[in-house]
C-alpha cells in the first residue's frame, strides 16, 4: 500500500512544498552525519564519473552490508548531486536498512567538470545503463554480491531511468529487479513550458540558469567552438539553453526534437520491469493535467499521483518537517516488487 502522511497544515501549496523541504526539512538525525566515499571511474569516451558510496561506518567499509541487504542506486535530479536533499533522505534508509548506497554524478555534477564536449540531460538512457553497471560490478567485487538491486532516479534522473528500461526491455530484469521515477517530468514538453512562466519562471529558471551557464561556458573553455557564447550568454529561460547547449551537444536537432525523443511518458508500455511513477499533482514543475492515466501504460508500470507533495518535497510533521517518509514509502514499494 502506497501511502505518504499528509502535507502539514503550515505548508500550504505545491510551491511551498517544494522550496521549504529541499532548504529547511529534516533528512537524517543532525547527530548522525551522512558520510560518502568516492569512487572514480574512466567512461568508455575517456571522461569520467564519480560515484558517492554510503559508508556505514561498519569495518571502514563503504558499502552496506549484512544477510538480505539489497543496492539502492539512486540517480539525482537537474543540477542534483549525492548532498542533495532526498539524497540524504535516501541515505538515511540505507544505513538504517542495511542496503549499500550509491549515488552517480551526471557529468559535471560532482564539483569537478568532466572532460568530454557533453554534459547531461534527460533522456541520458545510455549513461544511465553504464553507470548502474558499473556500481553493480563494484558492489559484487566487494561484498560478492547479495539480495535485490534496486534504482531510483529523481526528477531528471528519474525521466532518464525510465528511458533506460525502455531501452533496456526485458534486458532489464538482469541489472535491476526494480525502478522508480520520483517527480520526473515525463512530459518533458509540458513540464519545459510549465518552468518558464508565470512564477516558475522568475523563482526556479534562475535558481538552475545559475549553475548550468557557468558550466557551459567551462565547458567552451575546453572545447573552443562548441557553441555561440553571445547567444547562450543572453538565454534567460530553459528553452534557449537546451536550444543552444543541451540538445546539440548530445544528438538533438534542438528543443523540440530533445523534449520530444527524451520523454519517457510516450513509452511507459515498453517497460518490462516492476516500475514505480510517482508524481505529485500539485508539483510546480509538471502539470497534473500532463500526467498519465492507468490505461496509458504497461502492467508493469504503478502510476502513485498523490494530491501533495510539490515537486520532490513531501515533507511531514511539525516544523521544520521531515522528508523521510518519502525514501520510506519509495522503498517499501520496491521491496515488495523485487
Amino acid at each position: 500500500m502506497l501511502t505518504l502522511d499528509p502535507a502539514p497544515a503550515w505548508l500550504p501549496g505545491g510551491q511551498a512544498q517544494t522550496v521549504w523541504p529541499a532548504l529547511f526539512s529534516r533528512r537524517h538525525d543532525p547527530a548522525e552525519p551522512i558520510v560518502y566515499r568516492r569512487a572514480r571511474h574512466t567512461t568508455p569516451d575517456g571522461d569520467f564519473i564519480d560515484i558517492d558510496w554510503l559508508d556505514h561506518g561498519i569495518g571502514g567499509a563503504a558499502v552496506g552490508e549484512g544477510a538480505g541487504a539489497g543496492l539502492l542506486v539512486l540517480f539525482h535530479g537537474l543540477e542534483g548531486s549525492s548532498r542533495s536533499h532526498y539524497a540524504l533522505a535516501f541515505a538515511d534508509w540505507a544505513r538504517r536498512n542495511g542496503w549499500a548506497y550509491a549515488v552517480p554524478h551526471f557529468r559535471g555534477c560532482s564539483g569537478e567538470m568532466n572532460l568530454a564536449p557533453r554534459a547531461y540531460h534527460s533522456g541520458d538512457h545510455a549513461e544511465i545503463g553504464w553507470m548502474l553497471d558499473t556500481v553493480r560490478q563494484s558492489h559484487t567485487h566487494a561484498h560478492h554480491g547479495g539480495g535485490p538491486v534496486v534504482a531510483v532516479g529523481v526528477s531528471l534522473g528519474g525521466n532518464a531511468l525510465l528511458r533506460w528500461a525502455q531501452e533496456s526491455g526485458a534486458q532489464a530484469g538482469r541489472v535491476v529487479q526494480a525502478v522508480a521515477s520520483v517527480c520526473s517530468p515525463i512530459d518533458l514538453a509540458a513540464a519545459g513550458h510549465a518552468i518558464g512562466r508565470g512564477l516558475n519562471r522568475h523563482l526556479y529558471t534562475p535558481m538552475f540558469l545559475r549553475t548550468m551557464k557557468p558550466k557551459a561556458f567551462a565547458k567552451l573553455a575546453q572545447h573552443p567552438g562548441l557553441f555561440d557564447a553571445d547567444r547562450l550568454r543572453q538565454a534567460r529561460d530553459l528553452y534557449t539553453f537546451d536550444n543552444l547547449f543541451t540538445a546539440p551537444l548530445h544528438g538533438y536537432r534542438d528543443t523540440e526534437d530533445y523534449w520530444l525523443r527524451a520523454s519517457a511518458q510516450p513509452r511507459l508500455a515498453e517497460i518490462r520491469i516492476p516500475a514505480l511513477v510517482l508524481n505529485a499533482r500539485n508539483d510546480p514543475f509538471v502539470p497534473a493535467e500532463s500526467l498519465p492515466a492507468a490505461h496509458e501504460v504497461g502492467r508493469h508500470v504503478t502510476l502513485w499521483q498523490p494530491d501533495h507533495g510539490g515537486h520532490v518535497g513531501f515533507a511531514s510533521g511539525a516544523l521544520p518537517g521531515d522528508v523521510r517518509g518519502l525514501p520510506r514509502a519509495v522503498m517499501g514499494w520496491l521491496q515488495a516488487a523485487c
